[in-house]
């Protein structure tokens, strides 16, 4: 059964969004490749899967082109053929204005959430393409591509980017039998908010403080429901968010002076 089921590759699988993907892809039969920078998580999640489903774990840092390609190009033949890529590694840092942000976080979050899924994405298309129908690409993306909001900034743009990516990439490979999703997520109580603020956990609690937000594994439940699609149907954008996350009045400046 182990032989022919098949293989997702998923990124950032060490926390967040991306580990629940890996609990819940195992739960449902797939072979999986789990990718991410930290060795000690990857092995740990290989160990607590590992029986159940095949598991490849491939430490490397997606920002990095050619580690990405030494990695894919080492893929084991049982895990060779990959019928969905799941790009869920990113992160946001800071919450500050743009100008009191620091560049260096700036070139962060474009290198992994922008350059780091399509290092990925255009390494790993001959093989999603190779095995046929119903392979699929699932971006996790946000619903800060759409909604702006202060302290957004470089954050919320390379979300929109991962949206018309999504779309165009569609435009590309639709023609051979590849999907292509943006799923985008709204508040999802996760390791990504301690990352934002460095650490702080004290901003963390406050931030989730009174609230029912998304849960790691609602937006995995969601990725799997998307990949075990007919290969006819495709959903392009699937937004989901929490019910507690409402839209906010637009702010008017005002001079009072």
């Amino acid at each position: 059964m182990h032989e022919a089921s098949p293989v997702a590759f998923i990124t950032g699988a060490t926390s967040g969004i991306g580990e629940a993907c890996a609990h819940r892809f195992a739960e449902a039969g797939w072979s999986l490749v789990l990718t991410g920078r930290r060795r000690e998580r990857l092995e740990a999640l290989q160990q607590a899967i590992g029986e159940r489903v095949p598991v490849h774990v491939a430490p490397f840092d997606v920002a990095d082109p050619d580690a990405s390609a030494r990695a894919i190009d080492a893929l084991p033949a049982p895990f060779a053929a990959v019928r969905l890529l799941i790009n869920s590694a990113g992160l946001a840092l800071g919450k500050g204005p743009a100008q009191e942000a620091e560049l260096a976080d700036w070139h962060r979050m474009i290198d992994t959430n922008i350059k780091g899924l399509v290092n990925v994405t255009r390494l790993l298309l001959p093989r999603l393409i190779a095995t046929g129908p119903g392979a699929t690409v699932i971006n996790i993306g946000s619903i800060a591509g759409h909604t702006p909001y202060p302290g957004g900034h470089v954050y919320g743009a390379t979300k929109a980017f991962v949206e018309q990516f999504s779309y165009n990439l569609r435009c590309d490979v639709s023609a051979a039998g590849v999907r292509v999703t943006d799923l985008a997520p709204g508040m999802t109580e996760s390791e990504f908010t301690l990352v934002r603020m460095k650490g702080d956990a004290s901003v963390v609690g406050d931030y989730y403080r009174g609230t029912r937000a998304l849960q790691p594994r609602d937006v995995a439940e969601q990725a799997l429901h998307i990949a075990e699609l007919p290969p006819h149907v495709n959903i392009t954008r699937l937004e989901v968010a929490p019910l507690c996350q409402q839209w906010s009045p637009f702010t008017v400046l005002r001079d009072d002076g």
